[in-house]
């Protein structure tokens, strides 16, 4: 099956700023974006990791210690510090958007992508994993529910959604490469 567009053989061309995708936890961000980051030829970096890396521990143990408001800010800092390199795709947790000085730094300086995904979908794919610090005192799919209730309206703010609950990633990557060609042109 062919799932190339006719205009998607086209080249993208430069990039003026990076790419940074938002989304609910199990969206794909971060999967999707290193196939992304590979397609476009720029590098991947994911925020929660570099994160990790600036304060010296999991996001887990920094919302149990620390708490979320100290998390939000150093997240703040941090995706601000990566949005000042050059293009890259860069993923974000899925609370980042939503903190109102972290959505207008992302909406200043990047191409903001919303991967949008039905409830069914996000439960199966977080449950692969348990190192998710909001869905650890809960239910799934309740807390998932109320999160999309909550943030979706925000998320919907990004420069461009794309719906990544149906079809393999490299269906979903060439959706993205296709509307930043629209977005760009």
């Amino acid at each position: 099956m062919n799932t190339t567009s006719e205009h998607s053989a086209r080249p993208l061309g430069q990039l003026p700023k990076p790419v940074v995708l938002v989304g609910l936890m199990g969206a794909g961000k971060s999967t999707i974006g290193r196939r992304l980051a590979r397609k476009l030829n720029l590098e991947f970096v994911d925020s929660d990791q570099e994160i990790e890396n600036a304060a010296h521990c999991s996001i887990s143990d920094i919302f149990e210690i620390q708490g979320e408001a100290y998390f939000r800010e150093l997240e703040r800092k941090v995706i601000g510090r990566l949005l000042d390199r050059a293009p890259h795709v860069l993923a974000t947790g899925g609370g980042a958007f939503i903190q109102e000085e972290t959505r207008t730094l992302i909406k200043r300086n990047a191409i903001s992508i919303w991967l949008r995904a039905d409830l069914d979908v996000l439960v199966e794919r977080v449950s692969r994993r348990n190192v998710r610090p909001l869905l650890e005192k809960g239910d799934k799919r309740d807390i998932l529910s109320r999160l999309m209730e909550e943030r979706y309206p925000i998320y919907a703010n990004a420069d461009i959604a794309i719906d990544s609950s149906d079809g393999e990633h490299h269906i979903v990557v060439h959706k993205i490469v296709d509307a930043l060609r629209s977005y760009m042109s």
